[in-house]
Order: structure tokens, then sequence, then C-alpha cells
């Protein structure tokens, strides 16, 4: 803990609507929530695999999580000024300079004919996370392309489809928010959803 979270437990205390006091000695979270403490996030990374509407939203999102930003995009002409706006780099293959074991790599377009070429210089490297998205409706076309280039089966079994939580996200701004919040809840070890620890009993 730094000397300024420190201090902090041992002065912070909040007012809830309700008329209860919230000692933040018990909750740095919750100082952190109200603005009284600077986020204390780990350095992560999050890489938008092609230039689809849904990789903007999610990189644009992804900034104000504390992620940085990576779009790989093979075909140059995709990427456009708008897309870039959200992207604090851009490449046109997954490489070893950001995809190392703080990164999460999202396909954002699993119908595009580089979906196999990608995956695997994907899985060359020792990222956190990879999932492609996609319909769970439907069979994953990854599992087919990886095989085609010989890919073991274990390393297949690292690619996550489909993705997100499931919130019944159907616009490319609701599949991100759906992708990120499965992402925070996956680096958090949490499921997801409206469950959570009953507080102590007083």
């Amino acid at each position: 803990m730094t000397q300024s979270a420190e201090h902090h437990t041992q002065q912070h205390t909040h007012t809830h609507a309700d008329g209860s006091v919230h000692d933040g000695a018990h909750d740095l979270a919750c100082a952190m929530a109200h603005g009284d403490l600077p986020p204390n996030v780990e350095q992560r990374t999050l890489v938008a695999v092609f230039a689809a509407p849904v990789a903007s939203y999610l990189m644009h999102f992804g900034r104000d999580a504390g992620f940085h930003t990576v779009l790989v995009e093979p075909d140059t002409t995709k990427v456009t000024d708008d897309i870039v706006a959200n992207a604090d780099g851009v490449a046109s293959t997954v490489d070893p300079s950001f995809a190392d074991g703080r990164a999460d790599i999202v396909v954002c377009d699993h119908d595009r004919p580089e979906l196999g070429d990608v995956l695997t210089d994907a899985l060359a490297y020792p990222a956190r996370w990879i999932g492609v998205m996609g319909s769970p409706r439907h069979s994953g076309p990854h599992v087919e392309a990886l095989r085609d280039r010989g890919v073991p089966e274990d390393l297949i079994a690292r690619v996550h489809r489909p993705i997100g939580l499931n919130i019944g996200s159907r616009t490319p701004a609701e599949i991100a928010i759906s992708t990120l919040a499965g992402l925070i809840a996956d680096r958090n070890s949490r499921p997801g959803g409206f469950d959570f620890p009953k507080p102590p009993s007083p």
C-alpha cells in the first residue's frame, strides 16, 4: 500500500444518502469510487483485432478503464482516423511488443480471411487472454482455421468463444461493454452478474 493510500485509510469516512457512515479504512475501493483516491490499476493492454465498429467502442471504453489500447489490422485501408483515435498503438499483426502476459486479445470480426493467421501469431505469445467474438449458436470458424495451420488442440483451446457477459447485447457499443465487463470480471476472478458476497454481520 502506498503512503498516501495508508494515510487515506486512516482519515477517510463517507456518509451515504441513507445517513450511514462508511469507514474508508475498511474499503479502499469505496474511496477510489468517490474520487478520493487515484485508481490503483495494474498495467494492462487491450488488443482489438480487426477494424470493426465493435473494436472502436472496445478501445474507447477500455482506455477509460485503464487499458493501454492497441489495434491490430492487417489491411491498412481499413485503418480510419475514427478508429485510430481510440488506439494508443496500431500494428499490422500481433507481436511480442504488446502480446505479453498483461494483454487481453479480442478478435472483433470472425469472418475475416486473416482470422487463422492472426490467431496463430497470437497463440505464439504469452497473452493473458485470447477470445473471438461470435454467436454461441454457431460453431467458431477459428477452430478449423487453426487446425488447417497445424496448431495443436491444447493451443486452440486457449481461444475463448463466446466472450463477454450474457447481457443480451446487440449493438456494437453493447457488445463492447459486455466484452470489457467480462475481461474485468475475469481479471478479478469474479463471475459477473448481480450476485455479491453478503456483508459480515455487525
